[in-house]
């Protein structure tokens, strides 16, 4: 028996990283995974993995920015497999031009709200109501540490975002407790994935990063997969509106130097 048999689980931003690990850990633990991403051929990618495997899936191209679009895919999530349980949203940018106040170009900050907060606004919108007719489900949206301090290297926009998806899923959990109907915000710290990519490959970027963790390593894709697994499956029944922090221990810590 899996975690997740019988559960639909809708991943947005599931063609890769972060998404992708999930997707095919939520299969392996019995869940009916609909993928998500606006790269079709890497969310198609995803999907024919899992079958392969031996699990169900489908691929729905949406952009998580159309309202109409959004909709769209989760009636079709609900059209295949009969309802929603999981609704995981996972779907975020990263730009290298978001940086401080001053510097970080307006088309730059528009475009960053509108994937990583307005994206999952839309998506708890159009996921709320097919949790309630399914009787209930988890809600889990990502994130980060940076919502909850100040990051070492200036990306405001970004940090922002974030911050409004921890407020807003508070308040998610809040309204719909006595629904059945759990949200809470996945907080993950600097993970090794495509996106961070152009931080990694920066020495000094790196190290500044780094010398913040205490585990002096940054977290793998399969570490926030586990994590969403958790908060996806009856083992979280009773965890909702929490800040679920994967970070490596950077928000316990003042300042880790050294190896």
């Amino acid at each position: 028996m899996g975690l997740l048999d019988g559960k639909t689980c809708l991943i947005t931003g599931s063609g890769s990283g972060l998404g992708r690990e999930a997707a095919l850990l939520f299969a392996r633990e019995g869940g009916r995974v609909v993928v998500n991403d606006v790269d079709e051929e890497a969310g198609r990618g995803t999907a024919d993995e899992i079958a392969d495997s031996g699990g169900e899936a489908i691929f729905v191209r949406a952009d998580v920015t159309d309202d109409g679009q959004v909709a769209q895919l989760f009636d079709a999530a609900v059209e295949r497999f009969g309802r929603l349980d999981v609704s995981y949203h996972n779907a975020g940018i990263m730009h290298p031009d978001d940086v401080g106040p001053v510097d970080t170009p307006l088309e730059i900050w528009d475009r960053v709200i509108d994937i990583n907060l307005k994206g999952v606004f839309l998506c708890c919108r159009h996921a709320i109501p097919k949790l309630q007719e399914a009787g209930g489900g988890s809600i889990i949206n990502v994130a980060s540490f940076v919502a909850l301090m100040g990051a070492a290297n200036p990306q405001i926009a970004y940090t922002a975002s974030k911050g409004g998806v921890l407020s807003m899923t508070r308040e998610i959990a809040v309204q719909y407790a006595r629904e059945g109907i759990r949200a809470n915000a996945l907080c993950p710290g600097p993970i090794r994935t495509p996106l961070l990519e152009y931080l990694i490959q920066d020495d000094e970027k790196r190290d500044n990063r780094l010398n913040h963790i205490p585990m002096n390593r940054f977290g793998e894709a399969e570490d926030i997969a586990r994590a969403a697994l958790f908060l996806a499956s009856d083992l979280s029944s009773y965890v909702t509106g929490t800040e679920f922090v994967v970070d490596g221990g950077i928000t316990s810590a003042y300042l880790t130097k050294g190896p």
